[in-house]
């Protein structure tokens, strides 16, 4: 991600990172979270979100954000099978500068499955220093 808000580009596209669905922690989970789903249905959705936030947090820890405004549009396509490798990407769809110091980013943020088929999404909107 460039250094500051007047370097980031409508359009880009931003990788956050890769995650694995860990069997024995999709069980752990099921077993707290959601006991009445089988790890054989794929991940749930509530988990599917977990990962998808931990990559997001680890991806912009070093970025010029410092406010996270809202998480939107929440969709949930497909539960992955234990094993599967989810990749996490962003793309910015607008942005907003707002005074001398900060503007906000709006942009989507997408997981998707080995074979590249979507599993999650959303939009987010989040302030970014100038």
């Amino acid at each position: 991600m460039p250094g500051r808000f007047d370097d980031i580009d409508v359009g880009q596209v931003v990788t956050l990172g890769v995650a694995a669905v860990d069997e024995p922690a999709l069980r752990t989970f099921c077993a707290a979270f959601a006991p009445s789903w089988t790890i054989e249905d794929g991940v749930p959705d509530a988990l599917v979100f977990a990962l998808w936030s931990r990559l997001d947090s680890d991806a912009s820890a070093a970025w010029p954000q410092t406010k996270r405004l809202g998480v939107d549009a929440l969709r949930f396509m497909r539960h992955p099978p234990a094993g599967e490798l989810l990749r996490g990407r962003m793309t910015v769809f607008a942005k907003d500068p707002v005074g001398a110091d900060k503007g906000v980013i709006i942009a989507q943020h997408d997981l998707l499955d080995e074979a590249g088929r979507l599993v999650f999404s959303c939009l987010t909107r989040s302030v970014f220093s100038r």
